[in-house]
């Protein structure tokens, strides 16, 4: 099996949560965000390291209890997520392979269930492209103009919500993004900028929990779902790694 990676972009401010604190340092069940999210990520067998972008001035990350260990690593990130994830590419550059995957995912998604993470890993091992974890639509989905007024019904077969990870080899997610930022063409995650290439990632479905924290209701629908997930098997490291 080929090394997996795993690259956290934790440069933003979340303004949409209305506080001082970025998203991520939020308390939550006990530890912040990011400890939380952290946690699923670095203790995984399959994962051989984790990099985390953070904002110039982030003064909170030396509080976090992953701030001195060896496994998490951490690079300046920049204006938007997509320079934040490409920082960290470059500088994991330096120690993994161009074929090694490399699983980004939001700082702000503490919610990641390990049998999720497990499911991706498995189902794209061995896949030409990568994919996204995500969820199929299920809820009636409305096209509307720009004061509101409904335009037309979507129709919802084929459509997804993305969530992350989303999982792609290193070199090749590099060349997307780069080729994608060339171009100008917005990349609001990173299987726009593969989609970009002309490549089809593939959708793997997990559970809805799996929920990005951005308003204050997130939060307290987060730390319910923590507190009421059964317990999860501890994943094992496949025999011959």
């Amino acid at each position: 099996m080929s090394r997996c990676w795993a690259v956290v972009p934790a440069a933003g401010v979340g303004r949409r949560m209305g506080g001082t604190t970025p998203n991520q340092y939020l308390p939550l069940a006990g530890r912040t965000v990011i400890e939380v999210t952290l946690s699923v990520l670095a203790d995984h067998p399959r994962i051989a390291g984790v990099w985390v972008s953070l904002g110039a001035d982030d003064g909170y990350w030396p509080d976090t209890v992953f701030a001195s260990d060896p496994r998490i690593r951490t690079v300046t990130g920049g204006a938007e997520r997509v320079h934040s994830v490409r920082n960290a590419l470059e500088a994991l550059g330096d120690e993994a392979a161009a074929e090694d995957w490399v699983l980004v995912h939001d700082a702000a998604r503490p919610c990641l269930r390990t049998e999720d993470l497990d499911a991706m890993l498995e189902r794209l091992d061995c896949h030409g492209v990568g994919g996204v974890l995500g969820m199929p639509v299920r809820d009636t989905m409305k096209r509307t103009d720009a004061s509101g007024i409904v335009e037309f019904t979507v129709e919802r077969d084929g459509l997804w919500h993305a969530f992350t990870p989303q999982m792609f080899r290193l070199g090749k997610l590099r060349e997307a993004i780069d080729a994608a930022l060339g171009a100008g063409v917005k990349v609001t995650d990173e299987a726009s900028a593969i989609e970009h290439l002309g490549l089809r990632p593939l959708m793997v479905e997990g559970h809805g929990d799996n929920i990005k924290v951005t308003h204050p209701l997130d939060l307290a629908l987060a730390e319910f779902y923590l507190a009421h997930r059964p317990a999860e098997p501890v994943p094992t490291t496949p025999e011959g790694e």
